[in-house]
């Protein structure tokens, strides 16, 4: 029972030291990791980027030149229109095209998608909005929806199923040849939009359909895609300029926009994009949307055309390794964590295991067989345990005597 409770109590202690002392080192030592600020320029037909240098703004260019800070509001035109505004210096035109405020609000848009949005449990019960409900600003319903063997609608006051929607909106959908249960749904049920295109949904067959309320009616739409192309991911845009309704993320972890009104499926020329993984932001203007995919190599860019969606340019930014993370490989031979930025989960995690932390075990091992030396054939499985777990158990074994 002693030797029983032995184990438990240095199991326990090495559990500790390898999660706290990791932590402890990494929040000493973290520094701010923010790559410039960067956007394609419908002026110079390239990247322009912005960062800071001993405190002060830096503005330049992929080649290197640098820009005062109203050069760069001059080769950035759309995104700070408002700034020239102010200062009279806005363009009329550019490319051809008549600049107005309202011109530049409605084709102007930013998305951004964190790997914690897709990888945490989610209600599976929705607001449906009404899509034309004839008032300005919209509201939030007085019922939810699930999708299980049927579509049922639940009033939230009274917590009873809503039989002749329910049997109303399962009807609609299978008349459109869905198959239930529904394996994907996603929306954005919130006021704070301007309009609502309710749901895009994946059947039990991969299929996708968009499923929405129009005047207590419901609106379904079959919407055909390869067969070659299986969707995993799918994010529900709902832009003022009205021109797509969600992008899509398949299995080969390529991404794709279906357009509106016709529902086509346009690939985007982006290399790859694992939603589940890596966070992807666009900025979007009249001609041009800059698109950063970020991951744990560095950040990569691409400039599309807003028009046909074409490649106008890229740009790598590799992730620089810091002097803190060699450091930590020669200390912890791994580290263990319960929680991760890129979900919202709570369970052990063992990562960045490390063969160069070796050197330091074998030191640590020799030492504390140097101190244990009067009993140097009991401490021959501590020694091992050592050479294996380094300062995770070292600590432990100098700190626990009885």
């Amino acid at each position: 029972m002693i030797r029983f409770s032995k184990i438990v109590l240095f199991f326990t202690a090495v559990v500790l030291m390898a999660w706290l002392l990791p932590w402890g080192y990494h929040f000493v030592t973290v520094r701010p990791d923010s790559g410039p600020f960067t956007l394609y320029s419908c002026v110079t037909d390239g990247f322009v980027m912005r960062d800071y240098r001993d405190g002060n703004p830096i503005c330049y260019d992929e080649t290197g030149r640098i820009y005062s800070e109203r050069e760069f509001d001059s080769i950035l035109p759309l995104f700070y229109y408002r700034q020239l505004l102010a200062d009279g210096r806005q363009p009329d035109t550019l490319r051809g095209v008549a600049l107005t405020p309202q011109v530049v609000s409605v084709h102007s848009f930013m998305f951004r998608s964190f790997p914690s949005d897709l990888n945490k449990v989610k209600p599976k019960l929705y607001p449906l909005l009404e899509t034309m409900s004839g008032r300005v600003d919209l509201q939030m319903p007085s019922d939810v929806f699930r999708l299980d063997e049927r579509i049922e609608f639940i009033d939230m006051a009274t917590n009873r199923v809503n039989e002749p929607k329910s049997e109303r909106f399962t009807q609609a959908l299978l008349a459109k040849g869905f198959s239930f249960p529904a394996t994907y749904v996603q929306g954005n049920p919130t006021t704070r939009k301007e309009y609502d295109e309710g749901y895009m949904l994946l059947d039990r067959d991969g299929k996708l359909f968009h499923l929405k309320q129009l005047r207590g009616r419901p609106y379904v739409r079959y919407v055909e895609i390869p067969d070659s192309v299986r969707i995993t991911d799918i994010f529900v845009t709902e832009f003022s300029d009205r021109r797509s309704y969600a992008f899509l993320s398949d299995s080969a972890h390529r991404m794709y926009l279906l357009t509106h009104p016709g529902y086509e499926l346009k690939p985007l020329p982006i290399d790859r994009f694992d939603p589940r993984t890596e966070e992807i932001m666009i900025i979007a203007d009249l001609f041009h949307w800059t698109v950063s995919v970020s991951g744990n190599d560095g950040t990569r860019y691409y400039a599309v055309d807003a028009n046909d969606y074409s490649l106008c340019g890229t740009m790598n930014q590799p992730q620089e390794e810091r002097w803190t993370d060699r450091v930590a490989r020669w200390i912890f031979p791994f580290e263990l964590s319960f929680t991760s930025y890129d979900d919202e989960y709570v369970y052990p995690r063992l990562a960045n295991f490390s063969a160069a932390a070796l050197v330091l075990n074998l030191l640590l091992a020799g030492v504390y067989l140097l101190l244990r030396r009067r009993q140097a054939r009991q401490a021959v499985i501590p020694t091992c345990g050592v050479v294996l777990l380094g300062l995770f158990l070292f600590i432990p074994l100098l700190v626990i005597r009885r």
